[in-house]
């Protein structure tokens, strides 16, 4: 496993809507770790050092390791989830998963596409992604930031199913063999499924606009 990232957290008695709001005025974020051995433990983490270990993990799945304020007490964790607010997309609340250094976890991995399939570049396909995660099992330390799939043979009407990927050295996949991943359709294929999508709507209104009015 390489160096994790770190974050400095400090435990919170209070809890509730009002107190949030007192923690996010002193520029501080309210959080949850929690993990299988442990009960909940309400937290606030600085918001500017947050906002730097977000950048750093950049969409990947890495572990964080936890350091308590005034305290030499450490933790293994990775973000399970981020509340944003939706008009300022300041940071709202975290939740923090802890894990075992000897314990396997399972943590959705990011997809990530690389190369240019034959089937889009001699073929006239287009590439469609259908799974944007992957489910894995595996000790901290043979987590993957992400898995790679390159897609340069990818021929037109071809798929790469989670069966297909190459095995990773303590990682365990999760999702269904036949579950696929990414595809090369035909245009004509894409277009059809497009249109079909594109007919439905003004159909559905104009159902909609048929039915009679309930009664009050």
């Amino acid at each position: 496993m390489n160096q994790p990232l770190s974050l400095t957290i400090t435990p919170r008695a209070q809890t509730g809507r009002s107190a949030s709001r007192r923690v996010r005025k002193a520029n501080q974020i309210p959080a949850i770790l929690y993990g299988k051995h442990t009960k909940p433990e309400t937290l606030s983490v600085d918001a500017p050092e947050f906002s730097r270990l977000v950048k750093a993990v950049a969409g990947r799945a890495l572990i964080i390791e936890l350091q308590r304020k005034d305290s030499a007490e450490k933790a293994l964790s990775f973000l399970q989830e981020i509340q944003r607010d939706p008009i300022t997309d300041k940071y709202l609340h975290v939740d923090l998963q802890e894990v075992k250094a000897d314990e396997k976890v399972d943590v959705n991995v990011p997809v990530v596409i690389t190369g240019e399939a034959f089937g889009v570049k001699n073929q006239g396909g287009v590439l469609e992604v259908s799974a944007k995660t992957l489910r894995v099992r595996c000790l901290p330390k043979d987590l993957p930031p992400v898995i790679e799939i390159d897609v340069s043979e990818l021929k037109l009407e071809e798929s790469i199913k989670v069966g297909n990927l190459k095995a990773i050295p303590g990682v365990e996949f999760r999702d269904l063999p036949g579950h696929a991943i990414v595809s090369v359709l035909g245009v004509e294929e894409d277009a059809s499924a497009a249109d079909t999508a594109a007919s439905a709507a003004p159909a559905a209104k104009d159902a909609k606009a048929a039915a009679p009015a309930a009664k009050k």
